[in-house]
């Protein structure tokens, strides 16, 4: 296994590449703006599961190969394009709530009652989506996460767990902090019909670029 301090250099590592501006994040942005902290922490939570998967295929092998074949490249961006701009039409085209006009405790407990399990689930799997059809996160922690991992430690695989687990950790930590101060600032703007109406839209524009520049992405 790493040394503790290797893993300590590689979660600040991973704590600014979190940070750093990129779909994730502002895909988390959007959501819990527009659909509040919780909604945000279940994309959080989405996009971490997506890594697990990213950080077991470069453990197994599997990313080299992927990273070999130019078609599942392309197949999987359009996809995850293809995705997107589903994501902006629902936005463009998502109706203005009732709730505008409730406030004090009460307003609180019908948004969390608003929200039930299976919307939560989701919004998790709105996540896994996203992160997993992004072939360029694959590519990087293939690139990524084998400079950390030292052979003479042992074998590099269970390394490559390791750091994907801190990574992990950091991002949750990055994404949930952004899904709840976003989310609160969201709950501003929900107040008013006119606001919610804007944000819809540029919630749409916003997906539509990230679809535009995934499909646009070269290996």
């Amino acid at each position: 296994m790493p040394a503790l301090q290797t893993l300590f250099a590689f979660f600040g590592v991973a704590v600014l590449l979190a940070l750093s501006p990129g779909p994730d994040n502002l895909f988390v942005l959007m959501q819990s703006i527009q659909r509040g902290w919780r909604v945000g922490i279940a994309v959080v939570v989405g996009l971490c599961l997506g890594i697990v998967v990213h950080t077991a295929a470069v453990a197994l092998g599997l990313a080299a190969v992927f990273a070999a074949s130019a078609m599942a490249f392309s197949v999987l961006k359009w996809c995850g394009a293809a995705y997107l701009v589903y994501l902006a039409w629902g936005a463009w085209r998502a109706p203005v709530s009732n709730a505008k006009n409730a406030s004090g405790p009460d307003a609180a407990s019908a948004d969390s009652n608003q929200i039930d399990s299976a919307q939560m689930l989701r919004m998790v799997g709105r996540g896994v989506v996203m992160n997993l059809t992004n072939p360029k996160v694959l590519i990087f922690f293939l690139a990524f996460l084998p400079q950390f991992a030292d052979p003479a430690l042992g074998p590099v695989a269970p390394q490559i767990f390791a750091f994907g687990a801190v990574f992990i950790v950091a991002a949750f930590l990055v994404f949930g902090a952004i899904a709840v101060f976003s989310g609160a600032f969201g709950q501003l703007l929900l107040r008013s019909p006119r606001a919610q109406q804007w944000l819809n839209k540029v919630t749409a524009v916003v997906f539509v670029g990230l679809a535009v520049k995934l499909a646009t992405a070269q290996r």
